[in-house]
């Protein structure tokens, strides 16, 4: 179980308002063009065998979302602020539903690089083919600091491996 974070850390250097869901454990805000966003965290086993929590970043009133660096940075707020208060893996896997995966992917990968934290974590991504022949497109992230950062990245890098074999 993952701890909780800090809503009033996260507001403090965020642009948009964050609020703890605590129905669903989600961290939400509105944007100013009144999208309402949930960030939240999953435990999940299936690729790294110890577990980590998968990052779900969800669009609750399904409304185009214009280019919106405000977006960007309060989401980057919650998840260090996530990797502050939990030392695990965070895996990010982008939603297949309309096809277009890649480009959140690409999306989420360039955030990642342009936060002032780059240095402060490895991560690797990874594109898989499931059996309907559906791309999925995979990251983990680990912070530096964690004392099980290769062996994490080794099993993510392992288990794509084996997924991505064909039967």
């Amino acid at each position: 179980m993952i701890n909780v974070l800090s809503v009033d850390k996260i507001n403090s250097i965020t642009p948009y308002h964050v609020q703890l869901f605590e129905k669903d454990g989600s961290y939400r805000f509105v944007t100013d063009n009144d999208v309402k966003l949930a960030v939240s965290f999953m435990y999940d086993d299936m690729i790294i065998q110890e577990g980590a929590y998968q990052l779900i970043i969800a669009n609750l009133n399904n409304r185009k979302s214009p280019r919106d660096t405000k977006v960007k940075d309060t989401i980057m707020s919650i998840v260090e602020e996530f990797f502050d208060k939990n030392q695990v893996a965070l895996l990010y896997i982008c939603s297949t539903g309309d096809g277009k995966q890649a480009m959140r992917s690409r999306l989420f990968g360039h955030w990642f690089e342009g936060s002032n934290t780059k240095l402060c974590y490895s991560t690797m991504s990874t594109s898989l083919v499931d059996a309907d022949g559906v791309v999925n497109e995979a990251t983990i992230i680990v912070r530096n600091d964690n004392p099980n950062m290769i062996k994490l990245i080794n099993e993510f890098s392992e288990t794509a491996q084996l997924l991505s074999q064909k039967p």
